[in-house]
């Protein structure tokens, strides 16, 4: 047997992290729902799915068969290519941005690092970028249904996303500031020097930067109380009425694992990632990770289960007239700071 050589190994490691966090990533999208449902029927004094296998863990599995197996139908008057495309770009988008994202502490084994995918110096605006690319599968959809009522909830959908965009960037400039770098191995390690004061959420005194984020991360995920897509007044799901069998699942599965991309993204900014409390070693601060991805779940699940859904003007004028001005005032207030204190 020949040995391989160094681009060998490294496109051989490269392939099986990809592989790894490609199963570990839908996994945890379809065990999400079930999670949400679970939450959502004790918060609501139900059971939840409890039949299929114990305790209801084989419901996902399925849930997947059901939808794979299901008849595929397509209006005659669709759109058919942008049809097929508009899910594909959705979930595509939804799981490139996992790929900047450091899941543990870095593991360097013939110079790859084992746990992330790809370490570049501008992580942080590759997810910004990915995500908002995201769009197009909702506004395509819509417009390609040709169905008035899937028309208007892409255009209230893209319109709701492109809004919150712009706060939820702003959100993160402060994050960025005192960190020096748009590298997330980097915010970090500027996190990881006095335990929990060293977070940005408590020391680094971007609270009001992390409300901002949590507000606009529900708008881009559309989830309650932010979920225009459908209107109670049209009785229809919104862009995705005329979808069915997986491309219906396609967009589901984006959207829960837009959630987890938010959850990481607000643990690694705020909340001190991997390397809190100074862990050292390699395999424990993948599982305190997790635990905080967990919270946050939990809390997208609560604020579901608690509050009603927007008006469209309220969504609007909350996004442009509240979050943005706020968001501008925390980067100006955070540059003071740090400009004092330089």
């Amino acid at each position: 047997m020949t040995h391989l050589n160094t681009f060998e190994i490294f496109l051989l490691l490269t392939v099986l992290k990809i592989v790894v966090v490609l199963v570990i990533t839908l996994t945890a999208v379809a065990y999400t729902v079930l999670l949400e449902r679970k939450v959502l029927g004790r918060m609501q004094n139900r059971w939840g799915p409890s039949r299929v296998g114990p305790f209801g863990l084989l419901q996902p599995l399925a849930d997947g068969i059901k939808l794979f197996l299901k008849e595929d139908m397509m209006p005659l008057a669709v759109e058919r290519p942008l049809f097929v495309l508009a899910p594909i770009i959705a979930l595509g988008c939804a799981l490139i941005s996992i790929a900047v994202v450091p899941f543990g502490q870095q593991t360097l084994y013939h110079g790859v690092d084992l746990f992330q995918i790809s370490d570049i110096n501008i992580g942080l605006l590759v997810i910004l970028g990915v995500t908002s690319i995201g769009v197009y599968g909702i506004a395509l959809s819509g417009w390609s249904s040709n169905n008035k009522y899937s028309l208007f909830g892409s255009l209230r959908a893209t319109a709701q996303v492109i809004s919150y965009e712009l706060a939820l960037g702003l959100s993160l400039v402060g994050v960025v500031l005192r960190a020096g770098s748009l590298s997330l191995r980097d915010i970090v390690n500027s996190q990881s020097h006095h335990g929990m004061l060293s977070w940005n959420f408590f020391g680094g005194f971007q609270i009001v930067g992390f409300f901002i984020y949590l507000m606009a991360a529900y708008a881009e995920t559309n989830r309650s109380p932010f979920d225009l897509p459908e209107a109670e007044s049209e009785l229809v799901a919104g862009y995705h009425t005329e979808y069915s069998s997986m491309k219906f699942a396609m967009f589901f599965m984006a959207e829960y694992a837009n959630m987890i991309t938010v959850a990481c993204v607000a643990t690694l900014l705020f909340f001190g990632g991997v390397f809190a409390h100074g862990i050292i070693h390699a395999v424990l601060p993948i599982f305190w990770f997790v635990f905080k991805i967990l919270m946050f779940l939990l809390l997208y699940i609560w604020v579901r289960a608690t509050l009603p859904r927007f008006r469209y003007d309220q969504l609007m004028s909350f996004g442009w007239k509240f979050l943005l001005p706020v968001a501008m005032v925390n980067i100006l207030a955070t540059a003071l700071v740090l400009a004092f204190r330089g």
